[in-house]
């Protein structure tokens, strides 16, 4: 199991577009992803559930990967948010 934590640096949060990034990013691999927040755990392979997370500019969520590939999706989930989706 790998985990990091990331923050949300771009000013709109997570909205429509980086969740369907996240979800295109995420199926990419075959382990299996999860975010953090708070409590919540939620399946980094739904589009849904990212979106529920209600996650806004500077919040810090954990990326938790398990499987074959977990270090390598851990690491390109990451990258999205330094890159803050691509929106800045």
């Amino acid at each position: 199991m790998v985990e990091k934590e990331v923050t949300i640096k771009n000013r709109a949060g997570i909205h429509a577009r980086p969740a369907a990034l996240l979800v295109q990013t995420t199926n990419q691999f075959s382990s299996n992803i999860f975010f953090e927040k708070d409590s919540e755990r939620i399946n980094g392979k739904s589009i849904m559930g990212i979106i529920t997370l209600g996650a806004g500019y500077n919040t810090t969520l954990k990326v938790v990967a398990e499987g074959e590939d977990e270090q390598e999706a851990v690491d390109a989930v990451a990258k999205l948010f330094e890159n803050r989706f691509e929106e800045e």
